[in-house]
């Protein structure tokens, strides 16, 4: 069996995720009946939520309590890189909605969620999740709290013995290792979850809301292939597509299909551990990016107000519109705060249009029926560039500490 298991894992992961991708969508359309195949996937999502707490938590305090010296240099790096992306997420979103204007076919809402009152309301969850009892982060997945409480944990074992940070790197090592083997079993959980989607939505999809679909998915490419790669240049003045296509290939296509930043944690750390990253800046900016980097939850935002504006016929200014692109940054970076995520914070951007709530809820209805495209494209986005502006913090700040060295 071990040899089996080594076997197994000396193939591409890329390439038996492809495979079971392949697998999954025949399946799919000519086996719909076989819904046994589900729970493969939902096995497979299951577990990579149930490790990533534990993982946040324990790599964060270890990489704290055994760093040699302070990164806080590379942070403010990456949250400002987080930050000016989601804003440029959702200006690119207003710039597509001006030229390909969106109408919306509205649907009933579900009546069990309510959106948030503004954006302090958003701001005050953000922040009240940063303080939650930190068993309780643990239990529910708060990866606010989790890496809060880990920072503060880390630091307090700074002066720890050296047994004891000897203990914290030991367990930081198992809980890699238990990540492993849940990554190794993607292609299954990835055919499994192809199957579900494809046996259960087909392309039907498409037909009713084609148009705004190819607004929010056309706007959440033109980011990844345009907008990031070019940011990436003028950074390092390097060739960004090596690395823009390493992320998308590696981090991307199992986002795209757990449909969760926070699943997707662990293979974001063990593609930051395979790029050479320092593990005392990604352990604490990918799930950080996890929570605050939300280029395409911004896009969502922004494009689906503007539809709902557009199709009651209202007319917003290009300055309006900037301010619904800030509106739909700082919004974005707390929408894990929020039960329902980036869909329901729509009605509170449509309120700066006076769109009533009774529409605003249905335009989130439509965000749910095509969700599974929408939702998986976003959660790519979203996933892939927190490794892709970790990478790139870490190498500006290289640069910085290698011109200050030589001056």
């Amino acid at each position: 069996m071990k040899e089996l298991f080594k076997k197994w894992n000396s193939i591409s992961l890329v390439l038996r995720i492809v495979v079971g991708m392949v697998i999954g969508i025949l399946l799919g359309i000519f086996c719909p009946g076989a819904t046994f195949l589900t729970m493969l996937g939902s096995l497979f999502v299951g577990a990579l939520r149930a490790i990533a707490p534990i993982l946040v938590f324990i790599i964060v305090m270890s990489s704290l309590a055994n760093a040699k010296n302070s990164k806080l240099g590379n942070f403010r790096t990456v949250v400002i890189l987080y930050m000016f992306t989601t804003f440029l997420g959702a200006f690119v979103a207003v710039v597509a909605s001006f030229l390909f204007p969106s109408t919306l076919v509205l649907a009933e809402a579900a009546t069990s969620v309510a959106p948030p009152s503004g954006v302090g309301e958003v701001l005050s969850n953000l922040l009240l999740n940063v303080v939650s009892n930190p068993v309780e982060s643990l239990a529910s997945a708060n990866y606010v709290g989790i890496l809060f409480w880990g920072i503060v944990f880390g630091i307090a074992m700074k002066n720890a013995h050296d047994a004891t940070k000897q203990l914290l790197a030991d367990a930081s090592a198992a809980a890699t290792y238990a990540v492993q083997l849940v990554i190794s079993l993607a292609p299954f959980g990835i055919m499994g979850l192809v199957f579900n989607t494809v046996s259960t939505n087909g392309l039907s999809v498409f037909a009713d809301y084609g148009h705004l679909l190819l607004v929010l998915v056309g706007s959440m490419l033109f980011l990844s292939f345009v907008t990031n790669p070019l940011l990436i240049f003028l950074s390092l003045h390097t060739n960004p597509y090596p690395i823009v296509f390493t992320c998308l290939k590696e981090s991307a296509i199992t986002a795209f299909f757990t449909r969760s930043s926070a699943a997707n944690i662990p293979v974001n750390m063990a593609l930051c551990k395979k790029l050479g990253l320092n593990e005392d800046n990604y352990s604490v900016s990918i799930p950080l990016g996890a929570t605050i980097n939300m280029d395409g939850a911004a896009v969502t935002i922004t494009v689906m107000t503007l539809a709902a504006a557009s199709t009651l016929g209202i007319q917003v200014d290009f300055a309006s519109a900037l301010l619904l692109s800030l509106l739909a940054t700082v919004s974005a970076c707390g929408a894990s705060g929020v039960a329902g995520g980036s869909l329901l914070l729509i009605p509170l951007a449509c309120s700066l249009f006076g769109i009533p709530n009774e529409i605003a809820m249905q335009v989130v209805g439509v965000g749910f029926i095509i969700g599974v495209i929408q939702d998986s494209v976003e959660t790519a986005l979203n996933s892939s560039s927190d490794v892709l502006l970790t990478y790139t913090a870490e190498k500006i700040n290289e640069r910085k500490a290698a011109q200050k060295a030589t001056a």
